[in-house]
């Protein structure tokens, strides 16, 4: 058993437009992450991931703003507050409208692209 809060998490990584908050257990991770209007996977991540799509599980719960999730087949869903998410490897996934997007995750943010925040951050304070 253990208690943590996203409040004041373990780790916390600012890339352009989004912000991934963790909780960091023993056997798990729980995190929130926020996403600027404008944001896409596309556009945001896939440069450093460099795969055709999301590879990573994720099981969300949403609490603002709304997001479309298109996966490999071309099927496509939006989600928004109170609305809850299994979303399996292969997709692309955007920040409908001009409100914030604000999730809660219980599985894929451990594999958020952390290595290449962490090399961003330090190349950004060598900068100044």
């Amino acid at each position: 058993m253990g208690r943590r809060s996203v409040d004041s998490p373990e780790e916390i990584y600012k890339f352009d437009k989004s912000k991934p908050e963790l909780a960091i257990f023993k056997n798990g991770t729980i995190g929130r992450i926020t996403l600027e209007p404008e944001w896409s996977w596309d556009q945001y991540v896939k440069p450093i991931v460099n795969t055709n799509s999301c590879e990573a599980r994720y099981t969300q719960y949403m609490i603002s703003g709304r997001i479309q999730v298109v996966v490999g087949d071309g099927s496509e869903q939006e989600f928004g507050p109170g609305d809850t998410a299994i979303i399996l490897p292969g997709y692309n996934t955007w920040v409908i409208g001009n409100e914030t997007v604000v999730d809660i995750d219980f599985t894929g943010l451990k594999d958020y692209p952390k290595e290449e925040a962490h090399k961003r951050m330090l190349s950004k304070k060598e900068e100044e």
